[in-house]
């Protein structure tokens, strides 16, 4: 039994020195080592041998199995040095080959102008109402009846205004003071918030007008708040966003929800103040639209104007972005043209 052992062993080994490939070897396993194979076999006769016999047998037995499996192993481990190299060698790359570009994204101008907004403010002290106050979809009793709209004013009509199907008295808001009512609602003061966001009106598409636009508004109640404030903290807006200090000017003007309002302007970016087609030769522009907050809206939310002030304000993201980088066309916003987006940096 011992030289039949030997026997398999020296053809077992021959067998593996011959293989060729990882297949072949999975054959000579079979072949001698698996259970129905020629050394189980042997191994199986071991109950007719002495006990003297059945030590040597089966010490051997062992020796030449746990020989195999090493033999077998090594040979795995050439075979896959060799096909991994093989493989590696077929999917090299030359790294001195240029790369593939891949084209990177911007941000849109527009977004890029609200977050520069929102960022100069927030450095003022002003945070961002939740968006479970700004809901673009509203009731005209938050767009225009808390705001102290008479029901006969002008944006009201379906010329300026749109009015949804989706329940009575519905529209898509006209401006973002839907959150400053909201906020005054749900906050106590102090309150000093902006709500930047998407509004919608009826008009006439052209260079200047579109019919949704993007709008931020602020809103600071507190006590003592004076016009003093509003111009403080507005001069500051306009010197930080526009990078100098701007020449601006306060004209009066009226609001449903202000009083005092007024409309600021700014020495005109194109010509510094000398007059230009801009600017229609005043040598100013128009910015934004501010005031104090009127009495009845502080009631209507149920603050005492006794002891309570504010101020509001009001911008079009797409004017001041405009301004900002000498766009005469706001359509240009929204055409999706690569070429008018790529000048702007990401």
């Amino acid at each position: 039994m011992q030289e039949k052992l030997k026997n398999i062993y020296e053809l077992a080994s021959a067998d593996i020195e011959k293989a060729e490939s990882s297949t072949d070897l999975d054959e000579i396993r079979l072949k001698y080592l698996s259970r129905k194979g020629e050394f189980n076999t042997i191994k199986k006769g071991l109950k007719d041998l002495s006990i003297e016999e059945k030590k040597i047998v089966g010490a051997l037995a062992n020796e030449i199995t746990e020989k195999l499996e090493t033999a077998i192993k090594t040979k795995y481990s050439e075979f896959y040095r060799k096909e991994l190299d093989a493989k590696l060698q077929k999917e090299k790359i030359d790294i001195t080959l240029p790369g593939k570009s891949i084209p990177r994204g911007k941000v849109h101008p527009l977004t890029s102008t609200t977050n520069e907004i929102v960022s100069i403010f927030q450095n003022l002290g002003f945070s961002i109402v939740p968006n479970e106050f700004a809901p673009e979809v509203e009731t005209e009793y938050f767009n225009f009846d808390m705001l102290n709209v008479p029901q006969d004013h002008p944006a009201r009509d379906v010329q300026d205004t749109f009015y949804t199907k989706l329940a009575p008295y519905t529209v898509l808001r006209s401006q973002t003071s839907n959150a400053q009512i909201r906020a005054m609602e749900s906050m106590k003061p102090p309150i000093r918030v902006i709500a930047p966001g998407r509004v919608y009106r009826n008009e006439t598409l052209n260079a200047r007008k579109n019919n949704f636009f993007h709008q931020i508004e602020g809103l600071y109640v507190d006590k003592n708040i004076t016009f003093g404030d509003l111009k403080g903290v507005l001069n500051e807006f306009i010197r930080l966003y526009f990078g100098a200090a701007r020449p601006t000017r306060f004209r009066s003007s009226f609001f449903p929800f202000t009083e005092p309002s007024v409309e600021i302007d700014v020495q005109c970016i194109m010509c510094e103040g000398k007059g230009c087609r801009t600017c229609s030769g005043t040598g100013w522009l128009e910015v934004l639209g501010a005031g104090m907050v009127d009495v009845n809206v502080l009631k209507n939310v149920g603050i005492d104007p006794d002891v309570y002030t504010g101020f509001a304000f009001g911008m079009g993201v797409e004017r001041l972005a405009m301004l900002k980088y000498a766009i005469d066309d706001i359509r240009l916003f929204f055409n999706n043209d690569k070429r008018f987006l790529e000048q702007f940096k990401a």
